[in-house]
């Protein structure tokens, strides 16, 4: 398992309350801990390849048979002790875990800060049965995580937690179980397989690989500078298609009363979900080449989670079903429903400043840019942290001025080359309705 990082808790060995029961993870744990003794010594035998090669050969077989009788117990030993000092429990408001054999640490993550619960399954965690439970946590950096679980034990763990975050009294949370989910898309594969054959970063990708190795031989006539940077552009490749296959297939999104449940993976299998008001900006992708098709890709950017893809490809129609259901009450502007920036604006950007547009609705902030891959962004009024024109030095000859929108995932959404007067006034605009919309927003509650 990997310790969680700094939350907003405390940390500290505590006084333990009675009634509180502490579990420890899966007996199967100690096998993947082993491991981290070996990946250290790999990692110091890559850093110097030469001098591990040279330190190698002056070995003789008995050494190495002493070596590996001495490095697979510790490495077993090692494994064994961290699982045997890793305990957690669920108080009445907060999820404890504890570890540490010299240095015991105590985490303590508040429920009412979580915001998301996710269950992995790698490949070899779903041969064996078991699963990671990670966390998405306000305030940390990134994803908490037990690691691992029984699969079932991990689910009803999940369930547990949402309830509890959902304001369930502690004696009634274990019994409200997984709440049920109702299938809102599922991805064909041979559709996800059409688009990423249809997306020009596959293609350059592969073109880069194909290319580069050959220019660089008959450049430099070396083996290794081919390889070095033949096999990362063929790791491109290969991440942009094929993993991108491996990863995406399969994709599922179902409504269910704790947010909109994002199931996917063909090796491993993730089962995330979107929490209900931390959506910051969801955004409609249109690639140039599926646009013949009508297809869209919709991203998003929820506070504190890593989350960004909502659906890899789907029709616009069932696109926009599926931001309706994230963001209620928002329908997605049409083309012709955005506003370009005067004609003048060509003077900044020749050309690719017809690519860029703005509307604003009574419940949105959306703003499109690209020409090729255009991406519509669309911010809630209520989750605009702050408003800024910018204008530079050439803007201000042609009266032109920009306006950020700054979202609370650190994110900023820009309406681009607008006239100076409409910028100021958009300014002004965005300002108060952020600030009616933070008024009037329903709180950020599970399963309300």
């Amino acid at each position: 398992m990997t310790a969680p990082g700094v939350d907003d808790g405390v940390r500290g060995d505590l006084p333990q309350r009675a009634d509180v029961t502490e579990r420890r993870l899966h007996p199967v744990t100690p096998f993947r801990r082993a491991w981290a003794p070996v990946a250290v010594i790999v990692g110091w035998a890559a850093h110097d390849p030469n001098q591990t090669q040279e330190q190698l050969t002056r070995l003789t077989t008995t050494t190495l048979l002493i070596a590996l009788a001495v490095i697979v117990p510790a490495a077993a030993l090692y494994g064994f002790l961290s699982w045997w000092f890793t305990h957690f429990a669920v108080t009445d408001a907060e999820l404890r875990i504890r570890t540490g054999l010299l240095f015991r640490r105590t985490a303590h993550i508040r429920l009412e800060r979580i915001q998301a619960v996710d269950v992995t399954q790698p490949l070899l965690a779903r041969i064996t049965g078991v699963a990671k439970l990670r966390l998405d946590v306000v305030g940390a950096d990134k994803k908490d995580e037990l690691a691992f679980l029984g699969e079932a034990e991990a689910r009803a763990l999940r369930a547990e937690l949402l309830a509890r975050a959902a304001g369930f009294a502690p004696e009634t949370a274990r019994e409200v179980g997984e709440a049920p989910a109702r299938e809102l898309v599922r991805v064909p594969a041979r559709e996800l397989a059409i688009a990423l054959v249809l997306t020009g970063a596959t293609w350059g990708a592969l073109a880069a690989a194909l290319v580069v190795p050959p220019v660089l031989w008959l450049a430099t006539h070396s083996v290794w500078t081919v390889l070095a940077t033949g096999v990362p552009l063929l790791g491109a490749a290969g991440a942009s298609s094929v993993g991108r296959f491996v990863g995406e297939y399969d994709w599922t999104v179902g409504e269910s009363p704790d947010g909109l449940r994002i199931d996917h993976g063909l090796l491993d299998r993730t089962h995330e979900t979107v929490p209900p008001g931390r959506v910051q900006t969801v955004r409609v992708v249109e690639p140039l080449l599926w646009r013949r098709r009508g297809w869209v890709r919709v991203e998003l950017d929820v506070a504190g989670s890593a989350n960004s893809v909502l659906v890899p490809v789907a029709p616009r129609a069932v696109a926009e079903a599926v931001v309706a259901r994230v963001l209620p009450g928002v329908a997605v502007p049409t083309a012709a429903a955005l506003s370009r920036p005067p004609r003048r604006a060509g003077r900044c950007l020749p050309l690719w400043w017809r690519g860029y547009g703005i509307a604003v609705t009574e419940t949105v902030f959306a703003a499109r840019h690209g020409l090729l891959r255009r991406k519509l962004a669309l911010v809630p009024h209520a989750k605009v942290q702050s408003v800024r024109l910018a204008q530079g030095p050439w803007q201000r000859l042609w009266r032109l001025a920009d306006v950020h929108v700054d979202t609370g995932a650190n994110q900023t959404v820009t309406a681009r080359l607008r006239d100076v007067q409409e910028a100021a006034d958009l300014l002004r605009g965005q300002a108060e309705r952020s600030r009616t919309g933070r008024r009037d927003a329903r709180p950020d509650r599970w399963m309300a």
